[in-house]
């Protein structure tokens, strides 16, 4: 068995020696760092408080700089947070807004269309309505007018019936002519001239014979030679043909 030749004291001496270059230069910081503490106590009293006091300040201002630089981080985050609230508000705001907007303008637009097709269907009513209207008056019988059984009725009613088949004449120029011939009277017959000696006698109010009332009769009236308004028409139709007019008769024709 070999023998120990390792002491106690060499043993440590060995171990201190193996010590590393590190270990060395961490034990010098540590003398340093007692040496500083010596240095500091032996300093009067109030040197010791304030130096005391500066290196509590100085630790506090050591420690707050994080705390400032996260309180200012979480601040820029709500100020960033708030701005982008207000961002994402601002553009529902303008989305509803402009959808508020969309709306409005479909309605007016609708309401425009149903005033448009409110007043063309008046317009068509009101159309429709003046045509019925109008066809109505069209279609409506004119009311016959009624003349006076007299002198002065028989002549007018001779009058428009002559207006409207063109046969010429004037109130004037029928009435000389039957005052003339028959002193009004439709039954009037003359049974003494050469028509009477004939067979044809004059008749009527103008003293018209027959075959000259059977060729110039007007139609739409009687054909009766004693009716007033046939035997005045009648005998102004020939006095149209053969003078001109009634009117041109101023004696026996």
């Amino acid at each position: 068995m070999p023998k120990n030749t390792n002491t106690p004291g060499h043993s440590r001496l060995t171990k201190l020696n193996k010590l590393t270059k590190q270990h060395k230069i961490a034990l010098a910081g540590v003398a340093t760092l007692g040496a500083a503490a010596l240095a500091f106590s032996a300093v009067p009293s109030e040197a010791g408080t304030t130096t005391s006091d500066a290196a509590s300040t100085a630790k506090v201002a050591y420690s707050s700089e994080p705390i400032k630089g996260v309180k200012a981080s979480v601040t820029d985050q709500l100020a960033g947070a708030s701005v982008k609230t207000e961002a994402i508000q601002a553009k529902a705001d303008a989305k509803a807004k402009a959808a508020k907007a969309k709306a409005d303008a479909v309605a007016k637009k609708k309401a425009a269309e149903a005033a448009a097709k409110k007043k063309a269907e008046a317009a068509r009513k009101a159309k429709k309505a003046a045509s019925r209207s109008a066809e109505r008056v069209k279609l409506q019988p004119v009311a016959a007018t009624t003349y006076a059984n007299n002198l002065n009725g028989w002549i007018n009613h001779a009058l428009a019936i002559m207006k409207q088949k063109g046969i010429p004449g004037s109130y004037n120029g029928l009435y000389k002519n039957i005052m003339r011939e028959s002193s009004g009277n439709p039954s009037a017959v003359n049974g003494w001239d050469v028509n009477a000696v004939n067979g044809t006698p004059s008749i009527g109010l103008l003293q018209v014979i027959q075959p000259t009332f059977n060729a110039y009769h007007v139609s739409g009236t009687s054909t009766n030679i004693y009716d007033p308004v046939a035997n005045i028409t009648a005998a102004a139709n020939y006095a149209a043909a053969r003078y001109g007019s009634i009117d041109n008769v101023n004696s026996a024709y």
